[in-house]
């Protein structure tokens, strides 16, 4: 991998989440929720203006029941669990099918059901830090793919490369988020079908 893609990867910080210890166990009211997302995600925002979380979008989150009912104006681990879900999914999903693939989750704890939202996160975390790992191989293999098949075609030129490698990430990217759009549609569409 060149050391200029290999510093991008770097700085797109893909590992960094919210673990479960970064939660604290006591209730939090909002500003400290947004607080506790600032500090711990912001080296993921695009542009510095950007923000991680807001007030406007916890509200709508919680009118469009992506997170169980709130209690006395404070938010528990599980709800701060679904936000940093939330704020995974929402760069590939609608929040109808954020809604869709929380739902089952939601709807638990308002049935007051046992359900270990934690162990569901930690396996959550862990799969993603699997893929970030398998992230890093292929994009090394997709360089040298790109350059052999510019190779092939008598191509040369530095603008061609970039452009190759970006067409390629935003290709793959529109498959993975169509392939989890129609898994949402099969798995959790139910009777809306």
């Amino acid at each position: 991998m060149t050391k200029d893609i290999l510093n991008i990867m770097e700085n797109l910080n893909l590992d960094k989440k919210i673990n479960l210890e970064d939660i604290p166990e006591i209730d939090l009211y909002m500003d400290q929720v947004i607080q506790l997302f600032e500090n711990k995600l912001s080296v993921l925002k695009r542009k510095e203006e950007d923000k991680v979380l807001t007030k406007t979008m916890i509200n709508n989150y919680a009118k469009a029941k992506l997170l169980m009912s709130i209690k006395n104006k404070k938010y528990s681990k599980e709800h701060l669990i679904l936000m940093s879900l939330i704020y995974d999914l929402k760069g590939a999903l609608s929040i109808n099918d954020i809604k869709l693939t929380l739902d089952n989750i939601v709807k638990k704890y308002e049935n007051n059901e046992e359900y270990d939202l934690r162990a569901l996160y930690k396996t959550y975390l862990d799969m993603n830090s699997q893929d970030v790992n398998e992230f890093k191989e292929y994009m090394n293999d997709k360089e040298e793919n790109v350059k052999n098949l510019l190779s092939e075609n008598n191509i040369n030129g530095d603008f061609e490369e970039k452009f190759l490698l970006v067409g390629s990430m935003i290709s793959m990217s529109n498959m993975y988020r169509r392939m989890g759009e129609t898994l949402i549609d099969e798995y959790f569409m139910g009777d809306e079908k």
